[in-house]
């Protein structure tokens, strides 16, 4: 019975850090549309609802640290909720990424965008679903999937690299631009991050399921 009664209260931190992930693949996907629809209101609503993704993270983390304090776990059933505690500053992270880009969006004020913003919703696009497929595996605690998700980042960097020169090429001919091109650079290099702390949930799944902890890096592909 106690058992069970631990299985079913991990089983709610488990819901609860995908509820997390959720909000936080809103956040980063909406941040990006209201950049690329230059809508004020938009952004100032995902400023205001990063609160929420803190809050929600601290109230994981407590249930987690009341796990840990009353139920005294080992091995398997530790190196869970010890990673869980880790995956959920990742997600918090990742919402701090999509509130930066919000900012990015309000300082910019009424200046145009330097360009049609068409590789940037790619990049968050893929981090987004990079995230959900990873607290998919984190949940199943699917090792095989964790370590095939990381290899993707080389996708994300290919698409920063292509922004980087793309921008550095609008400074070159109007040195004018360069405000305007290190705005989207910022919010490239969030986007970049995103990917790269989901690598960091992926490392945890595996070291949850077996144990064993290992940088992954899309070169082992």
């Amino acid at each position: 019975m106690i058992r069970k009664t631990f299985e079913h209260e991990i089983q709610q931190v488990k819901d609860e850090v995908l509820a997390l992930g959720s909000m936080v693949e809103h956040a980063i996907i909406g941040s990006v549309e209201a950049l690329k629809k230059r809508d004020f209101k938009a952004s100032e609503k995902l400023i205001a609802e990063d609160k929420e993704i803190n809050r929600k993270r601290f109230d994981i983390e407590n249930q987690l640290m009341i796990l840990i304090a009353t139920q005294q776990p080992m091995a398997h059933d530790l190196r869970l909720l010890a990673s869980t505690m880790e995956i959920i500053s990742e997600l918090e992270r990742m919402g701090d990424y999509a509130k930066g880009i919000a900012n990015i969006n309000i300082r910019m004020g009424e200046e145009k965008l330097l360009k049609p913003l068409i590789d940037i919703p790619r990049m968050a696009e893929r981090g987004a679903s990079m995230l959900h497929r990873a607290l998919t595996a984190f949940v199943n605690e699917d090792v095989d999937t964790a370590k095939k998700i990381p290899l993707e980042d080389d996708e994300v960097d290919e698409l920063y690299t292509q922004i980087y020169h793309e921008l550095m090429m609008f400074i070159i001919q109007d040195p004018k631009s360069i405000e305007r091109a290190n705005w989207l650079l910022w919010v490239a290099h969030n986007l970049e991050r995103v990917a790269d702390r989901v690598t960091n949930i992926c490392e945890r799944t595996v070291f949850i399921a077996t144990g064993e902890f290992s940088e992954i890096n899309s070169s082992d592909g």
